[in-house]
């Protein structure tokens, strides 16, 4: 069975807020009506329709009072789980929620997990373990420019990493080959310095 949650708002501003958004959408109701576009069609649950009633069986009309009577949740937060956490740590997994939405959004843009263009079963998993794996690194990236305190995105250090020049070097009498970074700018240099590459 669900179970419904409520937080008040820290300050009266979360109330104003909702109170504000509420009138704008009336606003918006009564405007429609003036101009004959709201129809029976119009009649859901989607934002501020929920306002809208029949009136007669032909005639649409703002209902005012279940207008009036969402007054009550102004500055409230409704949580709906079936979980067995406490208040304040559903609360606190709920403020998390912003990081699976970017992790979708850097596997959908950033990594490219779709379109999927494979058909067989297996393929298809390797695909998505390979952007699992791309994403893991991109974390770690990301874990690293914070901790080393570079002033740069993970999408920033990858482009400069992308345009970073290596040159090949044999030196003349042990004949040993070894590998020299050459950096075009200071973020390059910045970079390689935060981590001990030899340039």
């Amino acid at each position: 069975m669900d179970i419904i949650r409520f937080r008040k708002s820290c300050s009266d501003n979360g109330a104003h807020y909702n109170a504000h958004l509420r009138k704008q959408g009336l606003e918006r109701l009564e405007k429609s009506l003036k101009s004959g576009k709201l129809t029976k069609e119009k009649i859901n649950n989607r934002g501020y329709n929920k306002y809208l009633k029949i009136k007669n069986e032909i005639a649409v009309e703002i209902d005012y009072a279940a207008f009036k009577a969402d007054n009550k949740w102004n500055g409230l937060k409704g949580y709906v789980t079936n979980c067995t956490l406490s208040e304040t740590e559903i609360m606190d997994n709920y403020k998390q929620l912003w990081t699976i939405e970017k992790a979708f959004r850097i596997s959908k843009t950033d990594l490219r997990v779709r379109p999927i263009y494979h058909r067989l079963e297996r393929r298809i998993k390797t695909h998505i373990c390979i952007a699992f794996c791309s994403y893991k690194i991109y974390k770690e990236l990301e874990r690293n420019i914070k901790l080393k305190k570079l002033l740069l995105s993970v999408e920033q250090t990858i482009n400069e990493l992308k345009t970073i020049y290596q040159a090949q070097i044999i030196l003349p009498k042990s004949k040993k080959r070894t590998a020299i970074f050459l950096p075009l700018n200071l973020q390059q240099q910045m970079i390689l310095k935060a981590f001990d590459i030899n340039f």
